[in-house]
């Protein structure tokens, strides 16, 4: 007799949940370390005026690492079922499309600019939003009936 299928079995796309929360866990820490963040004590909470950057690159704040944190703790919590998890990479990926978007549009000196984000910021978004729906939907992808 066959096991009725739990949607909490090993499954790739809780796996890539859990990497990519993972990530943006180790991210949002690293963040407030100094000499891996860059400009560490320009640090602001929100906002523009923040020059700190992470990596020397991506431009940070208090709210950007923060962002980072709760992104990479929701990752794994919904990592726990295959459409908890698929609904985390789509829709996070979503999410990353449209800041990209908003990246794009918003001026990077102006109060609209509240993350922060810069250039740097803008195509990574473009990179995580793309791949996170492209692993959301691949690693759920049912095989074709014949």
């Amino acid at each position: 007799m066959a096991r009725p299928r739990t949607d909490t079995g090993k499954h790739p796309v809780r796996t890539a949940a859990q990497l990519v929360g993972a990530v943006f866990l180790l991210i949002g820490i690293l963040g407030f370390i100094p000499g891996i963040t860059t400009e560490y004590d320009t640090m602001k909470f929100a906002g523009h005026e923040s020059e700190a950057k992470l990596l020397g690159l991506f431009q940070v704040s208090i709210l950007h690492n923060l962002v980072h944190l709760a992104f990479g703790v929701a990752g794994l919590a919904l990592a726990r079922t295959v459409s908890s998890a698929r609904t985390y990479l789509i829709g996070g990926g979503a999410i990353y499309l449209l800041l990209w978007l908003y990246g794009l549009v918003v001026d990077h000196d102006s109060a609209a600019n509240f993350v922060p984000l810069n250039n740097p910021d803008d195509w990574l978004h473009l990179f995580l939003g793309v791949s996170m729906i492209g692993l959301g939907l691949a690693l759920t992808r049912r095989p074709a009936r014949r």
